[in-house]
């Protein structure tokens, strides 16, 4: 969604905010996901910053609903608002075990009665389907159950609007939970809103929010990563096609794979700034979508893996950035020659972040793998290959003082 002109605040163009609650998720009395606590901080941040618009706008909290057919009839009124919609869904995903359909489990939904207290899905889908495609975001911070997962797992996705840009996770049942506070995923997009002067857009947002929220292994990540790779126009925004058993069937797009607007200069940025940890957990989101996408040993992961090699590098962390360039130029080595400019440079500051490791413990443990890979560079110059081995040589002979 985009920022309105600020004198372009028609009643036609009014926008709208729904935040919506379902039910707590708890496992082994820990709960997992606190919706009513998500509602209660998304509710500090001004509409107009959730909407990224000037335009003015509504707001609905529902919070502790046990009726799906009000979720629905709240649903219905915010769809058909004219102008910017952000839907904010939070909670437990679970499974109509007769009809095997996707629910939102409400307050007082139990797994006998998910069919008559729970929101069904596909209501969500079908009733932000309609709307002109750019005016509307889904925020999703989900745990499934141990009934939805293998659904979920079955769909490769969850379904989500098609007119929508959806973002947002959805957490596998098996994780033990933590406080009754804020989930991490809500947590750190607030936090972005709040801290840059101008509002991020929503990839960036979420980017920022699944690298430093510190995800359970598994966690569903929507979009799919390689809709991330698309812009806006062909952004398959993590839609998959519904079950055969919906009566309205969602196409899956073939996204064009053009790239987005290059997020490398605005990490440069963060990181001469000093703002290093945004720095860093803003390429590593993006490098964890490329891996996913194009695979780890492709070209793509290792000019991420080089990129969070020199944010190391400038906040200076050395024992990362040498174990990062080191990882890097073996990888460059796997596929290009030994004496491709972009192995030598790989090489060459891999050797410059070791030399500037004051840990001995860490420099003897990258050393050794640092001279394997300056041995298989017979164009590297001779007396870089002779120091490194005599700094090797004195530190295995030196007791570590760690």
């Amino acid at each position: 969604m985009h920022i309105d002109e600020p004198g372009q605040h028609s009643s036609q163009q009014r926008g709208h905010v729904l935040l919506i609650a379902g039910d707590a998720a708890v496992r082994r009395r820990a709960v997992q996901v606190a919706p009513s606590a998500n509602l209660a901080a998304l509710g500090l941040v001004p509409a107009s910053v959730l909407l990224n618009s000037h335009a003015p706008s509504d707001t609905t909290y529902l919070d502790g609903a046990r009726d799906p057919n009000t979720v629905l009839m709240r649903l219905r009124a915010a769809a058909a608002t004219p102008g910017p919609l952000l839907v904010y869904l939070s909670g437990r995903l679970t499974l109509d075990r007769r009809g095997r359909d996707l629910h939102l489990a409400l307050a007082g939904s139990t797994a006998s009665t998910v069919r008559y207290t729970a929101l069904p899905w596909e209501w969500l889908v079908t009733e932000l389907r309609p709307r002109p495609a750019g005016l509307t975001t889904v925020v999703l911070d989900l745990v499934a159950d141990k009934a939805a997962w293998p659904a979920l797992v079955e769909l490769g996705s969850l379904p989500v609007p098609e007119a929508a840009e959806t973002y947002g996770v959805v957490v596998p049942p098996a994780f033990t939970g933590g406080e009754n506070t804020v989930s991490s995923y809500t947590r750190h997009w607030i936090d972005q809103l709040r801290r840059n002067p101008t509002r991020p857009t929503g990839v960036q947002l979420h980017a920022f929010a699944v690298g430093a929220a510190a995800l359970p292994p598994g966690t569903l990540v929507l979009p799919a990563t390689r809709a991330l790779s698309a812009p806006p126009e062909h952004r398959e925004r993590g839609r998959v096609e519904e079950p055969v058993r919906s009566a309205h069937p969602v196409p899956v797009a073939t996204p064009v794979p053009a790239p987005v607007q290059d997020p490398r200069p605005h990490i440069h940025a963060l990181a001469t700034s000093g703002r290093h940890h945004e720095a860093a957990t803003l390429a590593q989101a993006w490098e964890q979508h490329v891996l996913q996408n194009h695979g780890y040993t492709s070209p793509e992961a290792t000019e991420w893996a080089e990129i969070r090699a020199d944010l190391a590098r400038m906040a200076g962390n050395y024992r990362s950035a040498t174990q990062l360039w080191i990882g890097a130029g073996q990888s460059r080595l796997a596929r290009q020659s030994p004496d491709a400019p972009e192995v030598l440079a790989a090489a060459a500051g891999a050797l410059y972040c070791w030399t500037q490791l004051k840990d001995e413990a860490a420099a003897r443990e990258a050393g050794h793998e640092l001279l394997r890979l300056l041995d298989a560079l017979p164009s590297l110059e001779p007396r870089l290959l002779r120091l490194t081995r005599q700094r090797l040589e004195v530190l295995n002979g030196t007791p570590s003082q760690c």
